[in-house]
């Protein structure tokens, strides 16, 4: 009887999902589900990620924050731990503590012109592209090739960060299913409804990564898919709009040839947002 229920206890036991049990896969990141590629651990649990992966990790949970934090909890585990390993080679390694900052030095003169864009008046480029006349004549149906380098330099631009890949592909692929399954059957459907269908969709995807500069990323985003411009092309016609003198740009220039000394670097203008 004592045996019985002894093996049925024990049975019962090994049953049950844990957090090193619940990823079958040691060779896939838990984060992204894709092969781990520059594999870093979790200093005291010793759970394996993509690097950045679990930075993008750490750093999404510190902005949840108001004061800096110096552990986060593991994903799987929950168990606190305040750095990440990495770069293992033989016997030496690296280490980024959680209340490291990591270096933004992937910015580029045209993310710094973009985030200047955010200081614009929002509205005051509608006259140029005229986004209403986007969804009147159903230009959505056509595709933008340049869009996903968009969303990327955009969302690098606002979160300061450089692997938003996963944030990225998140909105894109909304974006793109939106779109495919107009024709089929939503081609009566006003425009203004659409429009605003189209609006709540993507500020519901990137609220939670954006924050409070969500509503004016989906105001840029709608205006660089109604102007149907290169990403260039769309720079030089938003910088006529800055703050930076036309002698700053060489004739037929881009965002890319302006004195980054000429900007304010974005990383000054970030708003503070209280998560407690």
């Amino acid at each position: 009887m004592d045996g019985g229920q002894s093996d049925a206890n024990t049975s019962s036991a090994t049953s049950i999902p844990t957090a090193s049990s619940s990823y079958e896969d040691p060779n896939r990141c838990p984060i992204c589900l894709e092969a781990i590629k520059q594999e870093a651990y979790l200093d005291r649990c010793f759970h394996t990620f993509c690097y950045c992966c679990i930075a993008s990790w750490t750093r999404y949970v510190s902005r949840q924050h108001s004061r800096s934090v110096s552990s986060i909890k593991c994903p799987l585990c929950k168990r606190e731990n305040s750095s990440i390993i990495y770069g293992l080679s033989g016997n030496s390694f690296q280490r980024h503590y959680v209340n490291e900052a990591l270096g933004s030095s992937f910015l580029t003169r045209a993310h710094k012109v973009r985030w200047q864009c955010y200081d614009i008046e929002p509205g005051v480029m509608d006259h140029k592209f005229d986004p209403l006349s986007f969804w009147k004549s159903r230009r959505y149906l056509q595709e933008n090739r340049f869009l996903q380098a968009w969303l990327r330099r955009e969302i690098q631009t606002l979160l300061q960060e450089e692997d938003v890949e996963i944030i990225m592909y998140h909105v894109l692929g909304l974006i793109e299913s939106f779109f495919k399954r107009q024709p089929k059957g939503h081609h009566l459907q006003p425009p203004e409804e659409k429009r605003g269908e189209f609006k709540k969709l993507v500020s519901d995807a990137a609220r939670s990564f954006l924050s409070t500069r969500t509503d004016r990323f989906v105001d840029e985003l709608e205006l660089f898919l109604a102007s149907g411009l290169t990403l260039d092309a769309y720079d030089k016609v938003c910088m006529e709009h800055l703050h930076v003198p036309a002698s700053l740009v060489p004739s037929g220039g881009s965002a890319e040839d302006i004195n980054v000394q000429d900007l304010r670097d974005p990383r000054l203008c970030f708003p503070h947002v209280d998560m407690d």
